[in-house]
């Protein structure tokens, strides 16, 4: 289950948007174009004594609203037009939510799996210090991401302060909470995706006991949201992984699932239900679908075959514009992902706002403040699909452009 380059995607979800707005020649052009690719070669040195040559990369597509904020991920498949396009993506998310922020997005092309912990902490330093020049808590504030994790931003963190000289915590969120993390920001782009479907779900008059539920990514975003709905009185009858998963109408067994995980079990392999490929999740007969895994899951290949009535996406792009169009026939109500798991940057944003004031809030009032935040988010996207009678990823890219396109007027160009 790799990730696939998604530029050519959000390429043409941005110019659906921009046509809707009627935006001009050079404005377009402007929200296109990245402020700053940086490219930086990491050596590092293996266990072995050899010397392995990483290449990273920081891409800082806008700062009109804000410092540029957006995840690091270590992945085997990353690529430069990857990062571009989810530092775009980033931009348009951080709009939509109201947050101070511009967009961003880094990486480096690896297999984390396959490294130890201190070839991971000596790649991840040296990266740090190739890109100290453009990141700070007033620059680009990165965070974790696909194969990375508080251990990684708190790496990032004591190489930024050893190298400025005193401890700064709001370099990076999503840091271990005895180094200025925040309580539940584990968790949170999983709780924001139940927040939206639970909001969406009253919108269609949808109950939501014994919903069947089908999740794709059983990482901190799928576990979250199947413990959530399980929590709500719904059916998870369906969880895949990267090698696939396990099925049963009629509700598999969550605890089980997790302790079989907690004891080093695969989740495929788990005695309970029936096991499951990554592609039939999509098939399965449900209420709500969410793909919490990686992006270019859903496409013109499958999209007819999905049986959801809701699909929160919590993902990033995980549906094609080609499956968007057919899901839209199809009746599928879909939550587009700069909504759905906007949850994670929200809190990541309670968690800088925290480490700037040295004062910390309790896990209740960062969760009524993103149950909040997230269902007004969901309010407005609806209401302007609504007023321009169009779906709900138009209508939030059209809200979000629109933000960062105000912005750049009132600003200007410089000089």
């Amino acid at each position: 289950m790799a990730t696939v380059s998604s530029l050519p995607d959000v390429l043409a979800q941005f110019e659906a948007a921009a046509k809707r707005l009627g935006l001009d020649d050079g404005i377009r052009r402007r929200m296109l174009a990245c402020d700053r690719s940086l490219i930086v070669s990491v050596p590092t040195l293996m266990d072995d004594g050899s010397l392995k040559v990483f290449t990273g990369y920081r891409v800082q597509h806008n700062n009109t609203l804000g410092p540029f904020k957006g995840g690091i991920r270590y992945h085997p498949d990353v690529t430069l037009d990857d990062i571009t396009a989810l530092a775009m993506l980033m931009t348009w998310k951080c709009a939509l939510m109201g947050l101070p922020y511009g967009g961003a997005k880094g990486g480096i092309p690896c297999d984390p799996r396959a490294m130890t912990r201190g070839e991971l902490e000596r790649m991840t330093r040296r990266y740090t210090s190739e890109i100290f020049l453009i990141i700070g808590p007033d620059m680009d504030i990165p965070a974790p991401d696909l194969g990375t994790d508080e251990q990684t931003m708190a790496w990032i963190m004591d190489t930024y302060s050893m190298q400025r000289g005193v401890t700064v915590p709001g370099v990076v969120t999503g840091k271990p909470l005895l180094l200025g993390g925040s309580l539940g920001r584990g968790g949170a782009a999983g709780l924001g995706v139940y927040y939206v479907a639970v909001e969406a779900a009253k919108l269609l008059g949808l109950n939501l006991d014994r919903a069947r539920v089908a999740v794709q990514g059983f990482g901190n975003v799928g576990r979250t949201v199947a413990q959530q709905f399980k929590q709500e009185g719904c059916r998870i009858v369906a969880l895949a992984g990267s090698r696939g998963g396990r099925y049963r109408p009629d509700g598999l067994d969550l605890d089980r699932l997790v302790a079989h995980l907690a004891g080093g079990g695969r989740l495929e392999d788990c005695p309970d239900g029936d096991r499951i490929t990554n592609p039939e999740l999509f098939e399965v007969p449900c209420e709500i679908l969410v793909p919490a895994a990686v992006s270019g899951q859903i496409t013109e290949a499958n999209a007819h075959k999905v049986r959801a009535r809701i699909m929160a996406e919590g993902a990033n792009a995980p549906t094609t514009p080609t499956a968007d169009a057919i899901l839209r026939e199809l009746g599928v109500f879909v939550i587009p992902d700069i909504l759905a798991n906007a949850g994670g940057v929200t809190v990541s944003y309670f968690e800088w706002v925290q480490d700037l004031q040295f004062y910390f809030w309790t896990e209740r009032e960062i969760n009524l403040r993103l149950r909040d935040i997230m269902s007004g988010a969901f309010q407005r996207v609806h209401a302007a699909g609504q007023q321009y009678r169009t779906d709900l990823r138009t209508a939030a890219l059209m809200i979000a452009v629109k933000r960062v396109v105000d912005g750049h007027h009132l600003r200007g160009d410089y000089p």
